[in-house]
């Protein structure tokens, strides 16, 4: 039985329907991706199932035992509250039963028929072990229960976010971009939570690489109408394509026979009189059907002013510090920005990557070491606080500063057509930033950047509340830009679309560059020094690479120490048994991760999930031993 189900369900906002008629359900274990273009309706639709919204017609209806609970795309406050309490509030409707409870039970005069009743209803949600279920959840999302709120990152207060949501025990979990402005660490340790969430999913999210792991299904939402795509988020792509393309080929037939007809009926006299009543109906039927057709939204088709090359040197630090307070945020940092590098920068919320962006633009001095800035530099730079915007301001007049007209790439544009391109209908640029959604203001912001000339561009976390055909097009333009570029983003598969190396923040004040996007990182980084990554199947792990070395190099290479026979057997069959362990442990993931997996018998889903728990220790201890062995091979 589905947890939820929608009947012809609509709802518009003026004249413009964001749901039309439609039909939709999540049965129980299934995790579903919904998108579609920013102003679609996609938050609609989840605050229609969060109950926050009414439909205008159709039935919304619920299971009975579905229990429903949210993730709100607003990050929690960093107030005075505990952590605990934070919690907490995800059972207000419980903790409002037992206060009733407590003020009757303590009354003069008690109610005894009262009493009992709110008893049972308190009996019914669980509502005794209320401190048990809150301390649970705390301990499972490793949260520091008795900090306040104010005392925690943002990452941090979006985990507490997350633990009101899990304390309700939910049936179905809907979340509306719930990685915005959370670092690469917190964005894959949130995703592990959701693979383990034995509940169902509805996931509202611009990061394709969270959307293409965790959906069972994509569902996407265009021009009101809800369509299923089993699968993976690369298959629906694959798949849209398709559609597509036979939706263009069927509105260009249907409009080249509404012309032929047209011609038909406005032809003389002799037509006239053999003038077929069926085929004028016909015709009138065709008029009707093409005035019905809502045509796909218009995509963004934004443009880069590229200004004359820079010098070949962008900017060089050399031996360059900068700490806060007693911590560095990098120590001795060397490093060289040539025109048309494409640097990205990754690491935790706060470990300085805005910092060094104000170091190697000359706006910000290190406390030691020497910065040379290049020559004829024209910065455009993409501020994730989006400073250069007045929210009081309209959009045309955020961008006109004074002008009627604009000039991109030497074509000159009435300020309203350059803004269509940015998907600003003439009503909408005139609106005031302030009641804009996050995606549209993030594409004002790229307005403005894009109509200065620029040859080194710095985005700052560009790619929050962009709908992801937005992101795609901006991917598309920053490649073919031949000019120079430092990105600041979480988004992984953007990192790696769009970078040629990365500088990575680790501990201690380390800055280190490597070569290539995210996922190239994940590969190079010290085992030693960061948990090991997934290898693919049959991938020989780096550290045996490390050790056949030629006889070249051995020269340069620091002496080996030479284990015990029986310790170096051990170590030359860890390869083999890593690869086994994670073959077993990959059959398992893909099996707990099925759609129809939660929709077994409950004992067969706890075994099975307890096989997995037992696989990953058998994993994470083979790791463990191989980096021990090969610590005491080289003799640390």
């Amino acid at each position: 039985m589905p947890l939820i189900r929608l009947d012809n369900i609509s709802i518009a906002f003026g004249a413009k329907p964001l749901l039309d008629q439609v039909n939709f359900q999540i049965e129980p274990g299934e995790r579903v991706a919904l998108v579609g273009l920013n102003g679609a309706g996609k938050s609609t639709l989840l605050k229609l199932i969060g109950g926050h919204h009414k439909a205008d017609s159709g039935e919304f209806w619920v299971s009975p035992t579905c229990r429903i609970a949210e993730l709100p795309q607003a990050m929690p406050a960093a107030d005075e509250r505990k952590v605990r309490d934070v919690v907490t509030e995800g059972l207000q409707d419980i903790r409002a039963l037992r206060e009733a409870y407590d003020q009757l039970a303590s009354a003069e005069n008690t109610d005894m028929r009262k009493l009992e009743e709110l008893q049972h209803e308190i009996e019914a949600v669980d509502g005794w072990h209320l401190e048990q279920r809150v301390q649970r959840v705390i301990e499972q999302l490793e949260l520091p229960g008795d900090k306040l709120m104010s005392e925690l990152s943002g990452g941090w207060r979006r985990r507490a976010a997350l633990g009101a949501a899990l304390v309700q025990q939910p049936d179905l979990l809907l979340l509306d971009e719930p990685t915005n402005h959370l670092d690469i660490e917190t964005i894959e340790w949130l995703e592990q939570q959701l693979m383990e969430f034995k509940g169902g999913l509805l996931i509202i999210s611009h990061d394709r690489s969270l959307v293409d792991r965790l959906a069972t299904r994509i569902v996407e939402l265009d021009r009101g109408i809800l369509t299923s795509f089993p699968g993976s988020y690369s298959a629906y792509l694959e798949l849209k394509q398709k559609l597509l393309e036979e939706e263009e080929k069927h509105n260009a037939e249907f409009d080249k026979k509404l012309a032929q007809e047209e011609r038909w009926i406005r032809q003389g006299i002799k037509a006239r009189r053999t003038r077929n009543e069926g085929r004028v109906r016909a015709l009138k039927k065709m008029r009707n059907e093409r005035a019905d057709r809502r045509e796909r939204s218009g995509k963004a088709k934004f443009a880069l002013e590229e200004a004359a090359r820079s010098g070949k040197l962008v900017a060089e630090l050399q031996s360059v510090s900068l700490a806060y307070g007693e911590r560095y945020l990098f120590k001795d940092f060397d490093f060289t920005l040539q025109r048309g590098d494409r640097v990205g920068l990754i690491g935790p919320n706060g470990a300085g990557k805005s910092s060094l962006l104000s170091v190697l633009l000359g706006k910000q001095e290190p406390d030691s070491g020497n910065v040379r800035i290049g020559t004829n530099l024209k910065i455009a730079y993409f501020d994730q606080l989006r400073a250069q915007i007045d929210p009081e301001k309209t959009v045309m007049d955020n961008i006109a500063e004074g002008r009627e007209s604009i000039t991109v790439n030497g074509r000159t544009r009435h300020l309203i057509s350059y803004l269509n391109d940015f998907m600003f209908a003439p009503e909408r640029a005139r609106t005031p930033v302030k009641a804009l959604s996050g995606g549209e203001t993030n594409r004002v912001l790229l307005a403005k950047l894009f109509s200065q000339p620029a040859n080194l561009l710095v985005l700052d976390e560009p790619t929050n509340d962009l709908d992801i055909e937005t992101l795609e097009l901006l991917e598309e333009i920053i490649l073919d830009f031949d000019g120079t570029i430092l990105l600041v983003s979480h988004d992984r598969s953007f990192l790696d679309n769009v970078v040629t190396s990365t500088l990575v923040f680790e501990s201690n004040g380390g800055l280190c560059e490597y070569v290539g996007g995210y996922n190239d990182w994940l590969r190079q980084r010290p085992k030693i020094a960061a948990p090991a990554p997934k290898r693919e199947k049959n991938e020989v792990p780096p550290a045996n690479e490390a050790r056949e070395s030629s006889g070249n190099d051995s020269k340069a290479a620091p002496k080996k120490k030479k284990l015990s026979y029986k310790l170096q057997r051990e170590l030359d069959e860890l390869p083999g048994k890593l690869e086994d362990a994670e073959a077993k442990l990959e059959i398992l993931q893909e099996e707990t991760s099925a759609a129809d997996f939660y929709q077994q018998n409950h004992e067969s889903v706890n075994e099975k999930l307890a096989e997995l728990h037992k696989q990953e220790g058998i994993v994470e201890e083979l790791m463990e031993r191989w980096v021990e062995l090969e610590a005491m091979q080289e003799g640390e």
